[in-house]
């Protein structure tokens, strides 16, 4: 019987230790914040939305960017309305 209880005991030892072991990663740290698929646990909530943040931000930049190569072409075309709308964009997403 004591044979047995050390048995279970160290099944069970072996048992828990192993999942610990195969535990997902919290995000996939080898990767950039565009290609993350994967987020596990509270780090990788945290991961998920300092990516989001950072996502959102590079598309503003994006648009900004943008936005500012196409006034300055519509300025030196004289195409008021483009423009007007340019500037619009301009204020909505440059920070």
């Amino acid at each position: 019987m004591k044979n047995a209880l050390w048995l279970a005991t160290g099944f069970v030892v072996v048992f828990l230790s192993g999942c610990e072991a195969t535990e997902p990663e919290p995000y996939q740290a080898d990767r950039a914040p565009e290609e993350r698929t994967e987020y596990n646990g509270w780090k990788g909530l945290v991961q998920q939305q300092k990516d989001q943040n950072y996502l959102m931000s590079a598309e503003l930049r994006r648009k900004c960017d943008a936005a500012r190569v196409d006034l300055a072409v519509a300025e030196s075309t004289g195409d008021a309305q483009n423009a007007k709308i340019q500037r619009d964009i301009i204020n909505n997403t440059c920070v």
